[in-house]
């Protein structure tokens, strides 16, 4: 798969949506924009989850179009939502070998790779209530990846969590992107976020992407509009990265 390109155009209650974008099949887009901007709608529609009118083209293979509605289930996405959602009554080795045996064999890291990427081997034999907020949501990550997917749609993955949960989790996202060709369209308003995960980033509000149908940059900061906003963005991740040093 070469790149990921839509177009897709739709009324959703008093919102409407309209997003027009082709990225490269690796590394991590961000979509940021304000709450209420279209953000988590849009991933849905690219999910199969929601249905807005236009195309959805993973390479070659057509998603959507105006003869075609490929199902959830054989677009090959993993998602990867705020809320964690493992299956509450299995252990966390369980909610991994379910996602592993419905996906079958195919491209893609095995389950120990998934595992130690995470940093889950200590928690594998826990049940989801006895996590915490960052661990169920490292779980959930694995849980994606282990579907083997084509694409990985993160809706504001760290959102739910404290300050010392995202603290947490991030470093393990920043080494799947370090490690994985896997491209990641990756849903946040947090410029610190995605000043350290994004290779290139779509602006979106009122339900419309903003600008280049691609942009990018060395430096997603830039590509912010509100010159303090870029500020303390620099100033969050500067302190992040001081206290992990």
């Amino acid at each position: 798969m070469s790149h990921v390109a839509f177009a897709l155009s739709g009324r959703f209650g008093d919102f409407r949506l309209e997003a027009e974008a082709e990225v490269p099949a690796s590394g991590v887009t961000a979509v940021m924009g304000p709450s209420g901007s279209g953000k988590t709608t849009l991933l849905r529609c690219l999910a199969g989850l929601a249905r807005a009118s236009g195309r959805v083209m993973a390479g070659e293979a057509v998603w959507q179009d105006g003869r075609t509605f490929v199902p959830t289930h054989r677009r090959g996405v993993g998602l990867v939502f705020q809320e964690p959602s493992l299956l509450p009554h299995l252990s966390v080795r369980r909610n991994l070998d379910f996602a592993a045996r419905r996906a079958g064999r195919g491209p893609g890291p095995d389950f120990d790779e998934v595992v130690e990427m995470l940093g889950l081997g200590a928690l594998l034999e826990r049940d989801p209530d006895r996590l915490s907020g960052g661990e169920r949501q490292r779980a959930a990550v694995a849980r994606a990846l282990l579907s083997r997917p084509v694409l990985l749609l993160m809706d504001e993955p760290l959102s739910s969590l404290d300050a010392a949960g995202k603290a947490e989790v991030l470093p393990y996202l920043e080494q799947l992107h370090r490690s994985l060709s896997l491209p990641v369209i990756y849903v946040s308003h947090d410029a610190s976020e995605v000043a350290r995960l994004a290779d290139r980033v779509l602006r979106m509000e009122a339900g419309r992407l903003r600008g280049p149908a691609v942009v990018a940059s060395d430096d997603p900061l830039a590509l912010l509009s509100d010159a303090q906003v870029r500020t303390l963005a620099r100033a969050a991740l500067a302190a992040g990265l001081e206290a992990e040093a």
